[in-house]
């Protein structure tokens, strides 16, 4: 038997014993006079800055505008066990339509984090393990335009493996999801400091551009730059190497063949694939000196005084030859005309950052708590009937079954996550819909509060949602 002080949270399935003025393992509940309490307050989103006078005790209980706040689920609390309704379903009337929004905080074993970093150098191998702490916490997915992606978490490493692998990843991801930085460190390949919203820094260098385009693309975006300062052009990439000369651009311009031929497999005129080995050099290649990837150059096409400028596709590495008379590319200051455009390469790059998304599946115990038919919550998302949120913030959902969502954690109130020991994430999501969908799908309407009644009683906190972030109430 307890002990009379003792209260047992029911909020996870942890079921933590707390003794008063104590929290329990995961910090979100606490024992406050005997009563089991949410520490954290109830958050709302208001429109502008203005509008957080409400909260708390300046707020005089005059009436705030259905439109200029929105209940979030932050702090809210959640639905465990599965069979109760939502901490929070608050009814409003929105241009004349009334309107519920049902509030929880899910927990979310079923979930993980894709990271999306802008880099140009190789992280690593695909399908190559992604550690934290030396554990294992999801691994390296495809490689996108100037990108590099990260799929990290999931029930197979929150659950699936050992408990120190498990703490590991909920760690990692909970850092990550609430805007901390991470190293992690890839099998066969770089070490990668990630931040949401911050620069990455690989191999201890802080990334400064995403590149304006592959080798090729490059090529045709700045040729007409080029042309009459440079006889040939080479943008060495790791994907796509263009070789000006030899590309639709080039002969478009009737650009005269340099007779410079690059290694690597030629895939159409002036495109070249594999050139080099993927790295943390020029292009993202291994490769240290440019020339490295010339194999041969044609007598009968080149000639000397040929100028070549090698760049690389954010401009950060450039180098200028001239041939002497024996063909051979000889190192020369770049004149002030192939500086400027080698600038603009950079110019047109767009800062290197790091982004996160938070992906999760949204199970029973969040339909439950809306519904008594679960699969109607489901089937009233995927018919655009009910807005998924997060903390406020857009989400995209998934099609096919089921509610599962994206959302740029970027774009939600600082610290919107928590965890649990289990181990799992807690997340906030939110349903809005208008009320009488609400009542079809078999909803809760008997613990339908009016927002002023959540204000009066509740005593939120008001945020203003990140810049950017679209506000949730149109």
């Amino acid at each position: 038997m307890s002990a009379p002080d003792i209260v047992t949270c029911d909020a996870c399935p942890v079921l933590c014993r707390i003794r008063p003025d104590k929290t329990g393992a995961c910090d979100r509940y606490g024992n406050v006079g005997g009563v089991l309490t949410r520490m954290d307050p109830l958050t709302v989103a208001a429109r502008a800055p203005e509008l957080v006078r409400f909260a708390g005790e300046d707020w005089d209980g005059n009436p705030v505008a259905a439109r200029d706040v929105f209940v979030t689920a932050l702090g809210a609390g959640t639905t465990y066990p599965d069979y109760k309704p939502a901490p929070f379903i608050v009814g409003s009337t929105i241009d004349g339509v009334d309107m519920v929004t049902v509030v929880s905080e899910g927990i979310f074993s079923y979930c993980g984090l894709k990271l999306k970093i802008d880099t140009d150098r190789h992280l690593g191998p695909e399908a190559a393990t992604v550690r934290a702490g030396g554990e294992a916490v999801g691994h390296v997915t495809t490689a996108e335009y100037g990108s590099q992606m990260l799929a990290l978490g999931g029930v197979h490493h929150l659950t699936g493996g050992s408990k120190r692998e498990g703490v590991a990843t909920c760690e990692a991801m909970l850092r990550l999801a609430n805007g901390g930085a991470v190293e992690l460190a890839i099998d066969g390949g770089a070490t990668v400091l990630a931040q949401a919203g911050r620069a990455p820094v690989v191999g201890g260098v802080a990334e400064a551009r995403m590149r304006v385009g592959c080798g090729s693309a490059t090529i045709g975006i700045f040729a007409g730059q080029w042309l009459g300062h440079a006889d040939e052009v080479i943008v060495v990439d790791d994907h796509i190497t263009g070789v000006l000369s030899e590309h639709q651009a080039g002969r478009f311009l009737d650009m005269r063949p340099a007779g410079i031929r690059v290694r690597g497999r030629r895939s159409t005129p002036g495109r070249y694939f594999q050139v080099a080995n993927p790295g943390g050099g020029w292009g993202g290649t291994d490769i240290a000196d440019p020339l490295a990837i010339i194999e041969r150059i044609d007598p009968k096409a080149a000639w000397p005084g040929l100028r070549l400028l090698m760049v690389s596709t954010t401009g950060e590495h450039a180098a200028w030859f001239v041939l002497d008379e024996q063909l051979r590319p000889q190192p020369a200051p770049m004149p002030p005309a192939i500086a400027e455009a080698v600038a603009l390469i950079g110019e047109n790059c767009e800062p290197a950052l790091c982004s996160v998304l938070f992906t999760a599946g949204a199970g029973g115990s969040l339909r439950a708590g809306a519904t008594r038919n679960p699969v109607r919550l489901t089937r009233a998302v995927q018919q655009g009937r009910a807005k998924v949120t997060s903390g406020g913030a857009p989400v995209f959902v998934w099609p096919g079954g089921g509610i599962t969502y994206m959302v740029d954690v970027a774009a939600m109130p600082a610290a919107s996550f928590g965890h649990v020991p289990t181990p799992a994430l807690v997340a906030p999501i939110e349903f809005t819909l208008p009320l009488a969908d609400y009542a079809a799908l078999g909803g809760h309407m008997e613990r339908v509060r009016p927002l002023a009644e959540v204000l009066e009683q509740a005593r939120p906190r008001a945020v203003v949602l990140p810049a950017g972030t679209p506000f949730p109430v149109t």
